[in-house]
Order: C-alpha cells, then sequence, then structure tokens
C-alpha cells in the first residue's frame, strides 16, 4: 500500500496507523474495509483517514476496543491510529444514512468513490 499510498512522510505516517488498525479488524475477522476522506485522494498532506468496516464476522472479543470507542471526536482511535474507523453499517446521518453510503456521497451530495480493501489480501506482519 506504501507505494499507492503513501507518498508523503505525512501519508506515510497515517499509513503505518491504517494498517495497524486494519492488521487488528483482520485478526478480529473483518473481511472488507473502505477508505474515505482526503486519505483516498491524491491530496499530499491529508489531515486524517476514515475507514469504515463491514461487522459481519468481527469477533468483538478480538476486537480493539479504541476502534468502539467514539467520545471526544473519536480521540482515542485518533491518537493510536491516527484516523477514524466506523462500523459500515452504523448510522451516519440522524437520518439513518449508514457510514458506507455516507462516505460514498460528497458534502454536495453527489456520488464520490471510495476505497475498497478486501482484508483477507491484506498481508500480516506474522504471514
Amino acid at each position: 500500500m506504501t507505494e499507492k499510498l503513501g507518498w508523503t512522510t505525512r501519508r506515510k505516517l497515517l499509513l503505518e496507523g491504517l494498517e495497524r488498525g486494519l492488521e487488528n479488524l483482520k485478526s478480529a475477522g473483518c473481511e472488507v474495509a473502505y477508505i474515505d476522506g482526503s486519505f483516498a485522494t491524491h491530496k499530499d498532506e491529508p489531515g486524517d483517514f476514515d475507514v469504515c468496516w463491514e461487522v459481519a464476522g468481527v469477533q468483538g472479543k478480538l476486537l480493539d476496543p479504541v476502534l468502539l470507542t467514539f467520545a471526544n471526536g473519536r480521540a482515542a482511535q485518533k491518537a493510536k491510529y491516527f484516523g477514524e474507523f466506523f462500523p459500515a453499517e452504523a448510522e451516519a446521518t440522524p437520518d439513518g444514512l449508514r457510514y458506507l453510503d455516507f462516505f460514498q456521497i460528497n458534502k454536495f451530495g453527489a456520488a464520490k468513490g471510495i476505497i475498497k480493501l478486501e482484508l483477507r489480501r491484506f498481508k500480516d506482519d506474522n504471514e
């Protein structure tokens, strides 16, 4: 992923946190995650990254509790992973729009792309 997403010092730092978060999700049984935000664009200096992940098959006892900590603007997630993680099926808006759908529209309501990651293809340090 480094060659595709980590071409600046800032992006490499964010990528390190992203990979650690994705490794935990994968080890807990998550199979698919999606990247959104400026990290999923060609912006050289994104502030952070946004991820939503499919909960099917995830074993809660294996999941880092920080990935389910949303208090204080997700400060614990940002401190540990440098970005934010949301269950894809959770409500992102008061009218019930799920994060997976929310990630696919821009601030003007137009459709936009996101990056889909199949975590079974994601290489662990242990593999």
